[in-house]
């Protein structure tokens, strides 16, 4: 089944991770794809690699902290386009530090990126869902935003912001066709860590070492089958862990001197 193929969907934070892999598999899908990031290099090499093997690949390259610019690109975006599906995948975590000792800027960085992007684009885009009385959106959220961990302070508070900006869009969106998802991953192997402890790749090694994470892959498989669901089915909220963690405080490791 698919009822996906012809749809334009809109990836945020395309260019790596859970975003790429959304991207691929949408487009392997029949899915017209406009990829998001920053960096134009990055995205104009994934357009290509993805118009070898599929027809509708479209980039639009901006900085979703920038409200500016995100409101005027999408602006001009949406006069040709009608997007049926908005991935919100852009975010990052920045710092693992105690409240008392955390960096403001880290802080901003986060909530310019994890909440105020989501809102600008999303803002900007529903409209054309509400008129229309289609469209899917999905919220790329965490297990930081259900429970929240040592020094994970204000990175666990934007991914919750996320999952309740999710249920306020569903009670907002009642009486239309327009379905809102929150995704919810655990440990998931991407370039998150080296982003969080900037570029120190020895701690960003020690977080997924001694057990099986996610992959990028994986979150995508399950962001693929919300979408493909039937019309009248609204998943609002998936966690997906990987089989070693069960919440961000139990995570089994194997001994590897045991082995």
């Amino acid at each position: 089944m698919n009822n996906l193929k012809g749809k334009t969907a809109l990836v945020t934070g395309a260019t790596s991770g859970i975003g790429e892999a959304i991207a691929k598999m949408l487009a392997q899908m029949g899915v017209n794809v406009i990829l998001h990031g920053r960096n134009k290099d990055r995205l104009l090499s994934l357009q290509e690699s993805l118009q070898r093997d599929y027809n509708s690949i479209d980039i639009i390259d901006f900085d979703i902290r920038d409200k500016e610019e995100t409101l005027s690109k999408i602006k001009e975006l949406l006069k040709s386009k009608e997007i049926d599906i908005l991935i919100n995948s852009a975010g990052l975590a920045v710092g693992l530090d105690r409240f008392d000792e955390g960096d403001i800027e880290d802080w901003e960085e986060m909530i310019d990126a994890n909440v105020k992007g989501l809102l600008y684009i999303t803002r900007s885009i529903l409209p054309q869902m509400r008129k229309r009385d289609k469209g899917h959106i999905v919220n790329l959220g965490s297990i930081a935003g259900i429970m929240a961990y040592p020094k994970g302070n204000v990175y666990c508070a934007t991914k919750a912001a996320v999952g309740m900006l999710s249920d306020a869009l569903n009670a907002d969106l009642l009486g239309t066709n327009i379905r809102v998802s929150c995704v919810e991953p655990g440990a998931v192997e991407t370039n998150f860590s080296n982003v969080r402890f900037k570029g120190d790749t020895k701690k960003a090694k020690k977080v997924y070492e001694g057990y099986k994470p996610l992959s990028a892959e994986d979150v995508a498989y399950l962001v693929i089958y919300i979408l493909n669901v039937p019309d009248h089915v609204n998943i609002q909220h998936a966690l997906i862990m990987p089989t070693a963690q069960r919440n961000p405080y139990l995570l089994h490791r194997e001994n590897k001197e045991k082995k």
